[in-house]
């Protein structure tokens, strides 16, 4: 608790990690273009949502291109005499995440994490509103911000799902209501038409206050809870928010969640496992096409479709906001603005829709990739949602740790002899308490580990009162003896199933080295048919496996397979990224 209050005061102060693309201080790389700014080029940056990086990289090397060559690209006409061409340099970064750098820039220049920027891009202008909230200044003039490209937040829901809740209800305007529905249903899916179907709902959105579609999907659950409590007014005030009826509104919904995640970049990865993993996860319009096209890595079994909420939605319009603080000139703020002028080009608009993003140019028509078999429809949501004031936005976000889904999350470490090669373990102990650290303190959190034997070491219990003794006991894991593998996972799966069925998310984090040497009482199918068995359960533990150092392929076989059966993903890990590998999987809690 002591960690959100203290990020609340300064707002939004996370890291937003992903194994594939590390945000670290607020960025994940910059545009790799290999151009050189002419001697005399007014120099700009930009940082921008990551996912605009796939137009972004196209872009601004064609935009310096033109520069070099002497050319205006936005007027086509040759630079004239004494006119400096512009050179723009650029990269990705969490906007939550860069948001607070550059409020750090003007208000700590001196903290960890600070940005300076020409040109901020968020996803959404939530973010541009909240940094002159937070700095009592106006860092961007709200009035003058320029949307590049539109997709709006939407529920990417399984087909045969959509299907079934309209053939049940009889209509085809489905939101948040028909969603409960289903959730209050004695037997789930089941009681709507899918016969073998789970009888839980499973949903899923990313962190807050780091990822603008988190945002704006708790912002609209908050609309939503509103709404069915009562509320008429167009837009969302702080009593409302303030509301306890409200706010159980948005727990009841938050109640759905299988697990969260910091960035989208790890649902788009997780719902290619198909119905039985996700019903239906908050997504941008472009998300939910790039997976339909088969863009992404892993392809679901079945068509995503995009559900736009009968209750509203917000467009992310990925607005250029032009950085008015003392390290960007009056000249500099002007080649900005010409920047802003060639994204805006009707060329640059077809770009940027051939990845899913509605043009916001007039005159440029909406086609391809906006057609029925990609999941979504050219009329796009048919309510939105009014952006509440900043300090609304504040407080939802202020909300945030008593109305999310809390959890019961046992750690099951190795300790065998072979976790003191490489200094695994002591990396590994580096890591656990980086994971311990991120956590809320709402959630309850046990420590069991394994090496000849499996013994618990500090039962399951609130972290706010246990965490001291949980970091002791990490501290003096001492590495010794063989791996009991399958005798360690099944015992502790039985450890969270003799708790009983809480309406909290149920996790068991496996992390270990090497193969099964040492289990006499299980054996590999044991544990994946003990694991399907609670798969069937109303709230399902869920096991993620850690592989930590030079792994066989046999091992990598085994945590396939137990990741397999608990419909999850094992993730690697070795003594230079154990650390980051604990911290991403913090944020599923």
């Amino acid at each position: 608790m002591l960690r959100r209050r203290l990020f609340l005061g300064m707002a939004l102060a996370l890291v937003g990690l992903s194994l594939t693309a590390c945000d670290g201080g607020g960025s994940s790389g910059d545009n790799n273009t290999g151009q050189s700014a002419p001697a005399n080029a007014i120099e700009i940056s930009i940082i921008y949502a990551p996912e605009s990086a796939d137009y972004m990289k196209t872009i601004i090397p064609a935009f310096n291109d033109s520069f070099a060559r002497g050319v205006n690209p936005v007027t086509g006409q040759r630079l004239a005499s004494g006119e400096r061409p512009i050179f723009v340099t650029g990269r990705d970064g969490s906007s939550g995440t860069i948001m607070q750098a550059i409020v750090n820039a003007v208000t700590a220049p001196t903290a960890e994490n600070v940005e300076r920027p020409t040109i901020f891009q968020p996803s959404v202008s939530h973010w541009l509103a909240l940094a002159n909230h937070l700095t009592r200044r106006e860092l961007f003039n709200l009035a003058e911000i320029i949307p590049t490209a539109n997709a709006p937040v939407v529920m990417a829901i399984w087909e045969s799902r959509l299907r079934a809740i309209q053939q049940t209800v009889g209509y085809e305007d489905i939101g948040w209501e028909e969603l409960l529905m289903v959730f209050d249903a004695p037997n789930g899916w089941q009681d709507f038409g899918l016969p073998n179907a789970r009888r839980t709902v499973f949903y899923g959105h990313t962190d807050p206050f780091v990822s603008s579609t988190g945002l704006s999907t708790l912002i609209a659950t908050y609309y939503a809870a509103a709404r069915k409590d009562g509320f008429t007014g167009r837009r969302l005030t702080l009593d409302v928010v303030e509301d306890e009826d409200v706010r159980a509104g948005v727990r009841r919904i938050e109640s759905l969640i299988r697990h969260y995640s910091r960035r989208t970049t790890e649902f788009k990865n997780y719902i290619a496992q198909g119905p039985s993993y996700l019903d239906f996860v908050a997504l941008e319009e472009n998300d939910l096409i790039a997976i339909n096209r088969g863009l992404t890595e892993y392809q679901p079994p079945e068509r995503l479709v995009a559900l736009y909420p009968k209750e509203g939605t917000f467009y992310h319009e990925h607005p250029f906001g032009i950085v008015n603080a003392n390290w960007v000139s009056d000249e500099q703020r002007a080649a900005a603005r010409v920047f802003a002028d060639y994204v805006l080009l009707p060329e640059q608009q077809k770009l940027i829709m051939s990845f899913g993003f509605r043009p916001v140019t007039p005159g440029v028509e909406l086609g391809f990739p906006f057609e029925e078999q990609f999941g979504v429809t050219v009329e796009g949501p048919k309510a939105l949602l009014d952006v509440p004031d900043p300090a609304v936005i504040v407080a939802i976000q202020n909300s945030w740790e008593f109305v999310k889904k809390t959890a019961d999350i046992l750690l099951l470490i190795d300790v065998s002899g072979s976790m003191a090669q490489e200094g695994r373990l002591e990396q590994a102990k580096i890591g656990a308490l980086a994971f311990l650290d991120r956590l809320d303190s709402n959630n309850r959190v046990g420590l069991s580990v394994f090496s000849d034997t499996v013994r618990p070491i500090v039962p399951l219990g609130q972290l706010e009162s246990n965490k001291a003794e949980l970091q002791n006991a990490i501290r003096n894991l001492r590495p010794e003896g063989g791996t009991a593998l399958y005798d360690g996972l099944v015992e502790t799966i039985q450890v969270m199933n003799a708790e009983g069925q809480s309406d909290r998310i149920r996790a068991v984090l496996l992390l270990s080295d090497g193969e099964d040497t040492q289990s006499t009482r299980y054996r590999l199918d044991d544990v994946e048919r003990i694991i399907r068995e609670t798969r069937n359960d109303l709230n399902p533990v869920i096991v993620v496996p850690i592989g930590y150092g030079t792994l066989s392929d046999s091992l990598i076989r085994v945590l396939q397979r137990i990741a397999n059966a608990s419909n999850t993903t094992w993730q690697s890990g070795d003594p230079s990224n154990i650390t980051r590998v604990l911290e991403l999987i913090s944020s599923f809690f």
